[in-house]
């Protein structure tokens, strides 16, 4: 029987029928014929390349043998060795209008031809491209697809016709590099019938970013050579085009398409083409037209040099083409081109765009940490003794410069843009509907990096003020103990003394000197925080509620609570609903908040005002994306904001004395009294100190500022390890990003891991990416070899600056006196002012009365830089707290990471998933998976039970949905863009969408319900049934992870 099943295989092959081949093929599984049908794909790929047509789609079934198609289109792309570029050719009209005849004449094959419904579906035939022609039109081989004729009299009875018309079109326009669409002149009922259906199928090719080809070729002109006289008919189908096309973008809610122009380059001359009947006559007796034939071929003709000279769409090989294929039937019969079509070569376009855009904006990031680390050092270098004004236009300078820096950064990402879309692979034209996105991304950029180093800069500022201040009341210190210094120098030479003794005249006299040194003052910084709070309000008309405020720091210590006065009216008859949904959201805010202060007061320094303008920007931001979700009022902003400015306040006194603790003169100067003692009692017993002073030099002067420069440059050199490491595909894209922190979640299968995933997803995601680093760090000494690697640099780059400073202007040595040593010095601070900053006072303090000359104090300084590299060495090699570590980095690489991947941070208002999307100025939101939406507390207001079912399923229901947005109304999910215009949410009806979400909520659902205090979902018995493994999948599948 199987035997006898082969035969009829290549009859059928032969006579285009080839239905029974993929059942065929399907009985590989019985592995009592899957020896007798694995060669099937192999004969049929040899059949194509002898000439034969392969059907594509099943005109009988209205389906696509996807198995089938693959398998012997696969074989065929093994057997010619990979080369296998295609240019797809299709051609679409009404039944008997000569399409196949037409495709006959031009390529000379043999499609049948005969009146009526003779050809059923789609069938395609491969014509092997000559080597001279190869690389002229860029493919392999031309691929012709002849259709069934649409509007067939066979279907016009069915109910489903118009459907069925409508999905061919889609199907083949949508595969197809050159749609020429047949019409027959003599029907123009029929003509305007044909044109309603390809003007639908080519907008929603405009929208996922095809761009085919089109020509119309009109047959059955009666003169060829009336051309020009044709133009009023010409006009006359453009006209019906743009009418068609009006009414299509009508249907598909695309109102700014007014023109067939808008959807295709279409040029009323170059795109029609009129053709006589292919009879001179009456047939069967008449003979063949010349006209016709001679017609057909300079379409041809110049369709071919359309192709030579049209290289901007890329041209696929066969895996792609299948790859396209199967995402096209896929939304072709789901009907999901009204809102999407992310399938998965449109996926893999956009991701792979994504991570080239990112590796521009690290680069661009870089460059300008770089500049300003350089800035800020240029700073703190500038001249002690200058007057307050001279730093306000340094600054102010450096903004300019920043300024210029970052337009000419962010001209050249958009010169890479471009340049990008200029390519002819990658599908760049798949996403052509994306570059105004990540131009906009690119702009919001810019101005975020602005903000960001304007800050920087101010705050750097600060601190100069503040060491300036600092420096002041140690120089004045520092003269008073100098000079009692060698006054009771002078007392003790006279008497014969014990170093127990000295020890006890110094003590006395330092007691005395250092009693009463001033600090810095502290500031009120809870007034600050109000202050900048106040002014976030300003023109609010709630000012009078804050003038009441006199202390934050009281302020925020009990939990927050959310109240009925926090919502408009209209949403309290679902206060029992939503009361518990508002407080979550406000705890996330406040923990958000929270961390987002923590973070600052790790880092080295003092409160600046600018951290409560971030903040309370951080807070308006939240507040801004989930306004039309709790419609909360002034009252709820302001009480929020005082809670979580009374919680800011009281941790950034914390930093403010921390910061006026570690600068207390008071500390300084006890820092330098063993320094001082030994300075004395050197200079009592007239000892050489050379080496002594060399030492304490470098400790004091040079190591902190070593470990500064360390400590400066380590942030990024973390961030570039991390992303040229065998990790750096998890921070490639934002999607990938996604799988496998959902893929973690699952393996760990903790519930409180879901919950803060789910309900603070920005919290997760930075402790996530915290302890990925920690742990990359702590691989083979990572963090260790990375500060090693920068202190090599800074060593070699001070010993080659010893050198040159030993030096005068003339290139001699310098003379070997103790004046030389200042000389030596000064020399040194202008070398490495642009590397790292050496304190003035820290310098004279360590070598007050230095007693060596020039050249020794050289000597034993090379040594004891030697020796500083050694004790670095080795205090990297022990240290093990690379928390602490990552915390103090002024450029933290956590948060250079976290940027990478957060996008804009908006959530579905159905399902809370987050967003996507690249940056955060994209004109739609988008995720690939999405949650029951019971995840995202959404619950059946008159079961109280979890809703279990999906919005991606919702949205392709009759099913309604209501919240404060609504106004407490039932609105159809179908019609969600009318209150969430912004989210694209694919409609998808079918069971192929992920297991992941539901096997999470099946295996949490009473926790769930417990946790949102709701009832458990109801789910169906089929998500009971999906395991653990299957989930996985289902999550690798929605992501395209191979």
């Amino acid at each position: 029987m199987l035997k006898i099943r082969v035969n009829n295989f290549k009859i059928c092959f032969k006579s285009q029928r080839n239905g029974e081949k993929s059942q065929i093929l399907s009985l590989k599984e019985h592995t009592e014929t899957a020896d007798q049908t694995t060669h099937l794909p192999g004969v049929a790929a040899e059949m194509l390349l002898d000439g034969y047509p392969l059907e594509l789609l099943d005109g009988d079934v209205s389906n696509v043998p996807e198995r089938w198609v693959t398998d012997v289109l696969m074989e065929l792309h093994r057997k010619v060795g990979e080369q296998s570029r295609l240019l797809v050719l299709t051609v679409l009209g009404v039944q008997s209008t000569g399409k196949s005849t037409l495709l006959n004449t031009m390529f000379s094959v043999q499609f049948p031809v005969s009146s009526g419904r003779c050809t059923r579906g789609a069938y395609m035939l491969f014509l092997k491209v000559g080597e001279d022609l190869k690389s002229d039109l860029n493919c392999d081989f031309v691929v012709l697809i002849d259709t069934e004729g649409l509007k067939s009299p066979d279907l016009a009875q069915l109910e489903d016709s118009y459907e069925h018309d409508n999905q061919l079109a889609t199907f083949v326009i949508g595969l197809s590099d050159v749609t020429i669409i047949n019409i027959a002149m003599e029907n123009l009922t029929e003509m305007k019938d044909v044109l309603q259906i390809t003007a639908h199928a080519f907008l929603r090719m405009k929208q996922i970013g095809k761009k085919p080809v089109c020509h119309f070729v009109h047959q059955n002109v009666a003169g060829v050579s009336a051309h020009a006289k044709t133009m009023i008919e010409r006009k006359h189908i453009l006209d019906q085009l743009n009418e068609m096309i009006q009414l299509a973008a009508e249907m598909e809610r695309q109102p700014s398409i007014k023109a067939f122009t808008d959807v295709l380059d279409y040029d009323i001359e170059r795109n029609n083409w009129n053709i006589p009947g292919l009879w001179h006559g009456t047939p069967p007796m008449a003979p063949v037209s010349i006209g016709y034939s001679e017609a057909v071929a300079d379409f041809k003709q110049n369709l071919l040099d359309t192709v030579k000279s049209d290289r901007t769409n890329e041209v696929s090989k066969i895996p792609e083409f299948l790859e396209w294929m199967k995402s096209l039937w896929k939304a072709v019969k789901y009907e999901n081109f009204i809102f999407s079509f992310r399938n998965t070569l449109v996926a893999h376009a956009y991701d792979n765009l994504w991570k080239e855009f990112s590796q521009w904006e690290w680069d661009f990031r870089k460059e300008i940490l770089s500049w300003q680390n350089k800035a800020k050092l240029e700073i703190l270098n500038a001249d002690n003794e200058a007057e307050m004004e001279t730093w306000n236009r340094l600054v102010a300078s450096k903004k300019g410069e920043v300024s210029d820096k970052i337009t000419d950064q962010q001209t050249k990402i958009k010169e890479k843009l471009s340049d990008y879309y200029r390519k002819k692979d990658r599908h760049v034209n798949l996403i052509e509907k994306y570059k105004a996105d990540f131009i906009n991304n690119i702009n919001s950029l810019a101005n975020e990096i602005q903000h960001s180093v304007s800050n920087k800069l101010d705050c750097v500022l600060e601190q100069k003020i503040s060491s300036k201040k600092v420096q002041d009341i140690q120089r004045e210190y520092r003269a008073v103990i100098e000079k009692r210094v060698m006054k009771l120098l002078s007392d003790c030479k006279e008497s014969t003394l014990t170093d127990e003794q000295l020890t006890h005249q110094f003590e006395k006299m330092w007691n005395g000197a250092t009693v009463n040194v001033s600090g810095l003052k502290e500031r009120d910084i809870a007034a600050c925080v109000l202050k900048q709070l106040r002014k976030n309000f300003l023109n609010r008309n709630v000012n009078k509620e804050l003038q009441k405020i006199k202390d934050l720091s009281k302020i925020g210590m009990d939990p927050f609570k959310t109240r009925r006065y926090h919502v408009d009216s209209y949403v309290e008859q679902f206060q029992n609903w939503w009361n518990g949904d508002l407080q979550s959201f406000a705890d996330s805010v406040i923990d958000t908040s929270t961390k987002f202060v923590l973070d600052k007061t790790k880092a080295n320094g003092d409160y600046h005002d600018s951290f409560t303008r971030d903040l309370l920007k951080k807070i308006d931001e939240s507040l801004q994306q989930n306004y039309r979700h709790y419609k909360t009022n002034s009252q709820f902003e302001i009480e929020l904001k005082l809670h979580i400015c009374g919680i800011a306040s009281r941790e950034f006194l914390k930093m403010h004395k921390k910061f006026l603790s570690e600068n207390d003169p008071q500390t300084q100067l006890e820092k330098y009294k063993t320094q001082y003692l030994s300075d004395f009692l050197d200079l009592y017993k007239q000892k050489d100190d050379c080496q002594r002073k060399a030492t304490a030099f470098v400790q004091l002067c040079i190591k902190p500022a070593v470990e500064e420069y360390i400590s400066r440059s380590l942030g990024v050199d973390i961030v570039d390890e991390i992303l040229t490491s065998c990790h750096s595909a998890e921070y490639s894209s934002r999607s990938f990003f996604q799988y496998n922190i959902q893929k973690e979640l699952l393996k760990k299968e903790d519930f409180e891991s879901f919950v803060k995933y789910i309900g603070n997803y920005e919290i997760y995601v930075k402790d996530w990416i915290f302890q990925h680093i920690l742990k990359k760090m702590a691989e083979d000494k990572t963090l260790c070899k990375l500060k090693n690697k920068n202190l090599q640099v800074i060593v070699k780059k001070i010993t080659d600056v010893i050198a040159q400073a030993s030096k005068g202007e003339d290139g001699a040595l310098l003379p070997d006196n103790k004046e030389s040593i200042t000389e030596l010095i000064s020399n040194m601070r202008k070398y490495l002012i642009k590397d790292i900053s050496l304190s003035v006072e820290d310098e004279k303090t360590t070598l007050f009365q230095i007693q060596s000359t020039c050249h020794p104090f050289i000597k034993s300084l090379k040594i004891s830089i030697e020796n500083l590299k050694e004790q670095l060495q080795e205090e990297f090699t022990n240290s093990e707290d690379i928390t602490e570590t990552l915390n103090k980095l002024p450029d933290k690489p956590q948060d250079e990471l976290f940027k990478r991947v957060i996008g804009c941070g908006h959530q579905c208002p159905f399902c809370k998933v987050p967003c996507e999307a690249g940056g955060k100025e994209h004109k739609q939101h988008h995720a690939t998976i999405h949650r029951p939406q019971g995840l995202g507390r959404y619950r059946n207001t008159a079961t109280k039970q979890l809703v279990e079912t999906l919005c991606t399923t919702d949205v392709h229901s009759e099913r309604k949905f209501l919240n404060a947005e609504t106004k407490g109304e039932y609105h159809p999910y179908k019609e969600y863009t009318k209150y969430y215009p912004d989210w694209l949410i694919p409609p998808d009806n079918t069971i192929e969408a992920s297991d992941y979400w539901k096997y999470v909520l099946v295996q949490y659902n009473d926790r769930f319900a417990q946790e949102y205090k709701a009832k458990p979902a109801d789910a169906p018995e089929a998500w009971r049934r999906i395991t653990k493994e299957e989930a996985l999948k289902g999550l690798k599948d929605a992501f395209n992870i191979k």
